[in-house]
C-alpha cells in the first residue's frame, strides 16, 4: 500500500504541475503576440516574468519524472543533475531578455511608442487569470509537502504582481493616456524578473559546482555528531554536496571502538537521517586519530581526540547507507 501511495501522489504532483505549465506557457505566448500588436512593452516583460513560471514549473515537473527513472551504470544518480543544468541555462537567458527589455525601456522614454490600452488591459487580465489558475493548480488540494510543487506555486504568486501591474497601467492609458507609464511598468516587473534569474542563476551554479545546499550548516553538523553521540570523538573529511532534491554526504569519524560497530554506524545513519534529512550517506570509521593537513577538512576544532582508546583500534571500515 505505501508503494502505491508513492506512486499515486508522484503522479498528482506530474499532474498538477504539467497543467499549471500548459496554462502558464499558453498565456505567456499570448502575452508576446498581445505585447506585440498592441505596442506594450510592459506585457512583454510580464511574458519575460511568466518564462520563469513556465521553466520552473518544467523543471519541477522534470525533476518528478527523472526521479522515477532507477540509476544505471553510466549514471549511478540517475538523470536529475539534468534539471539543474536546465535552470542554469534558463538562468542566463533570462538575464540576457532582461537586458533586451530594459535597453527598449530606455530607447522608449526618449522616443515614446503608442499602445493600445483597450487590447493591453485585455490581455493583461487573461494573464492574471491565468496565474490565479495555475497557482490553484498547484495549491489547491495538496495532501503533499512536495518542495518542487511548493517553489513553483510560489513562483508563480510572485507573477501575479507583474499581471496586477500590466493592468493598471493599461487602465492609466485608457483614462490619460499617458504612455511612459508603459516603460515605467516594464522596468519595474524587470527587476522582479532579475530577482528570479539571479537567484535561480545562484542556486543552479551552486550545485553544479558541487557546493553544499544553503540549507545545510556542515560546521553545526559536525558539533552535533560529536555532541551527540557520545562514542564520535572527532569528524573530518567531510564533503556535502546536492543532486536535484537529493543531499550526499560522506564523511570520517574518529570514534571510540564500540562493543557493536554496525549499532554506532547505524546511530550515525539514523541521525544523519533525523535531524539533517540526509538519506544516503557515506560513513567512514576510524580509531586512530586522523594525521596530516588534508585532515582539516570538515576537523571539528573542538575534538577529544586525545581521550580515544587506542589500544582497542582497528583497521578502519568504510560502510554506506542507500
Amino acid at each position: 500500500m505505501a508503494h502505491t501511495h508513492t506512486h499515486s501522489g508522484q503522479d498528482s504532483n506530474r499532474t498538477r504541475l504539467a497543467a499549471a505549465f500548459g496554462v502558464t506557457t499558453l498565456f505567456m505566448v499570448a502575452e508576446v503576440i498581445g505585447g506585440w500588436l498592441s505596442g506594450s512593452l510592459a506585457l512583454l516583460a510580464d511574458a519575460g516574468h511568466m518564462l520563469t513560471d513556465a521553466a520552473a514549473l518544467l523543471m519541477a515537473l522534470l525533476a518528478v519524472q527523472f526521479a522515477r527513472r532507477k540509476p544505471n551504470a553510466r549514471h549511478t544518480f540517475g538523470l536529475l543533475r539534468l534539471t539543474t543544468l536546465a535552470a542554469f541555462v534558463n538562468a542566463l537567458a533570462l538575464l540576457a531578455i532582461t537586458a533586451l527589455i530594459v535597453w527598449e525601456a530606455l530607447r522608449r522614454f526618449a522616443d515614446p511608442q503608442p499602445v493600445t490600452g483597450g487590447l493591453m488591459l485585455g490581455i493583461a487580465i487573461a494573464g492574471l487569470l491565468a496565474n490565479i489558475l495555475s497557482f490553484w493548480l498547484l495549491h489547491h488540494g495538496s495532501g503533499e509537502k512536495n518542495l518542487n510543487v511548493r517553489a513553483a506555486a510560489l513562483h508563480v504568486m510572485g507573477d501575479l504582481l507583474g499581471s496586477v501591474g500590466a493592468i493598471v497601467a493599461a487602465v492609466i492609458i485608457m483614462l490619460t493616456g499617458w504612455t511612459p507609464i508603459d516603460p515605467i511598468l516594464s522596468l519595474l516587473v524587470s527587476l522582479l524578473v532579475l530577482r528570479s534569474a539571479w537567484a535561480l542563476l545562484r542556486e543552479s551554479l551552486q550545485e553544479l559546482l558541487e557546493g553544499a545546499p544553503r540549507s545545510l550548516d556542515v560546521t553545526r553538523l559536525i558539533r552535533d555528531l560529536t555532541l551527540n553521540i557520545a562514542e564520535v570523538r572527532n569528524v573530518h573529511h567531510v564533503h556535502l554536496w546536492q543532486v536535484g532534491e537529493k543531499p550526499l554526504l560522506t564523511l570520517h569519524v574518529q570514534v571510540i571502538p564500540p562493543y557493536d560497530h554496525d549499532a554506532l554506524l547505524h546511530r550515525i545513519h539514523d541521525y544523519l537521517q533525523q535531524h539533517y534529512q540526509i538519506a544516503h550517506a557515506t560513513v567512514q570509521m576510524e580509531y586512530q586519530p586522523c594525521a596530516g593537513a588534508e585532515c582539516e577538512l570538515g576537523m571539528n576544532s573542538g575534538s577529544a581526540a586525545s581521550h580515544v582508546h587506542h589500544d582497542h583500534s582497528h583497521a578502519p571500515g568504510e560502510h554506506h547507507a542507500h
